[in-house]
């Protein structure tokens, strides 16, 4: 029992309260890359493509981020 609660409460339950805490926001400095930016939140900076995907709305080319810019850290 204590299996299926601990399985289904994580994703389910907080869905739209607990994006806000989950979603972090990067404002992008100058000199900083996808892959830099991949790097600090994620230790691997092959996962450019998680922040490149979660951005599409403000990116139309992971090589072309801009200071200033917010992005979502999924």
């Amino acid at each position: 029992m204590s299996q299926e609660n601990a399985g289904g409460a994580s994703n389910d339950g907080g869905a739209a309260g607990g994006a806000s805490k989950e979603t972090k926001i990067h404002v992008v400095k100058s000199g900083d890359t996808l892959s830099k930016i991949a790097k600090q939140y994620y230790d691997d900076a092959s996962r450019y493509m998680d922040i490149f995907n979660a951005n599409t709305d403000k990116l139309s080319d992971p090589n072309k981020i801009q200071a200033g810019q917010e992005l979502v850290i999924p």
